[in-house]
């Protein structure tokens, strides 16, 4: 996010998350439901539709640009092209899933482009042509003194608390793929290198990861329930322009 033009990142607007949240009603996701969550089934949508079913915007209040999502067809299915211009913005979808029970989440992208002044380890560089991230649910056991009160604060502004932490999952321009860094602006945010370059652009690439094992990596502890999953396509630091695609999400055990 553009320092000049808003007073964080766009990976800091966990609060605008919770704000969504907190107009919509939780889904909570039975252990028994299941083998398969599908928490994006986007093949099934119409394309004419506005939005994926359970899925909503995720704007930023001092960023005027937002990157646009259709829903279109690519090889006669349907998924969701995401468009960035100096823009940003995403999608979002509050969902409670146990990460123990399903701990595997799997999902499809392409991107056309890659970001030539992206840079994981910069906030000036903290855009990515594609990026899918997880929240989780705010655990007080979990924090120490003055993080507590740091997240009774937003509880008193907002009434509800703020998710714990977040994983992001993302298509980087130069770090390589298996890089875990914390994000620029805090280390609540981890970041997870899964594609990286050019050399797989506008192409399906199919991706698979441990969200349970990962958050163990990231934060040295397992990790509580699940509230959330958005996808994203911003440029606003860099200011350059994306496209990306998105196909279905799920979790499964």
């Amino acid at each position: 996010m553009n320092s000049k033009n808003s007073s964080g990142p766009v990976i800091l607007t966990l609060i605008s998350v919770l704000i969504y949240h907190l107009l919509v009603p939780s889904l909570m996701i039975d252990a028994q439901s299941g083998m398969v969550i599908e928490v994006g089934k986007f093949s099934t949508a119409e394309v004419g539709d506005s939005l994926p079913p359970h899925w909503k915007p995720l704007t930023f209040r001092k960023i005027e640009r937002h990157t646009t999502y259709n829903l279109v067809k690519d090889n006669d299915t349907v998924v969701v092209k995401a468009v960035a211009e100096a823009s940003a913005s995403g999608l979002t979808r509050e969902i409670k899933i146990n990460p123990k029970e399903y701990p595997i989440v799997q999902w499809r992208w392409k991107v056309s482009n890659i970001l030539k002044k992206g840079d994981v380890h910069r906030k000036e560089g903290d855009d990515y042509p594609a990026r899918i991230y997880i929240t989780f649910e705010y655990d007080a056991s979990k924090l120490g003194f003055f993080q507590k009160a740091k997240y009774e604060m937003v509880r008193l502004l907002y009434g509800q608390y703020p998710p714990l932490a977040a994983i992001n999952y993302i298509w980087e321009s130069k770090a390589p793929v298996g890089t875990m860094v914390p994000n620029p602006y805090t280390d609540r945010v981890i970041m997870f290198v899964v594609e990286s370059g050019s050399t797989k652009l506008n192409q399906w690439v199919n991706e698979e990861r441990n969200v349970f094992e990962d958050y163990k990596r990231a934060f040295g502890e397992e990790p509580p329930m699940i509230s959330g999953i958005a996808i994203m396509t911003d440029t606003d630091n860099t200011g350059e322009s994306a496209t990306a695609y998105y196909g279905d999400i799920l979790f499964r055990r």
